[in-house]
């Protein structure tokens, strides 16, 4: 009798743990935006948190850009 093998059990599983690190560098990345954007620049944090939720890669390099009065 011949058995089979599930080979994709194993992808999935590496796959989910590859969503759970990048959700998890998103909201670190929210929260360091958050938090610099309180103390380096004139506008609010608030708004520049909900732009990089929205647009995480175009918004840091726009928050960098834009967003900060200062180095």
């Amino acid at each position: 009798m011949l058995t089979t093998v599930a080979l994709q059990g194993g992808a999935g599983a590496i796959f989910g743990l590859i969503g759970i690190l990048l959700l998890v560098a998103h909201l670190a990345l929210i929260v360091w935006t958050y938090s610099d954007a309180e103390s380096n620049s004139s506008h609010p944090a608030f708004l520049w948190a909900i732009v990089v939720f929205l647009a995480p890669l175009l918004g840091i390099v726009l928050y960098l850009l834009l967003g900060r009065d200062r180095l």
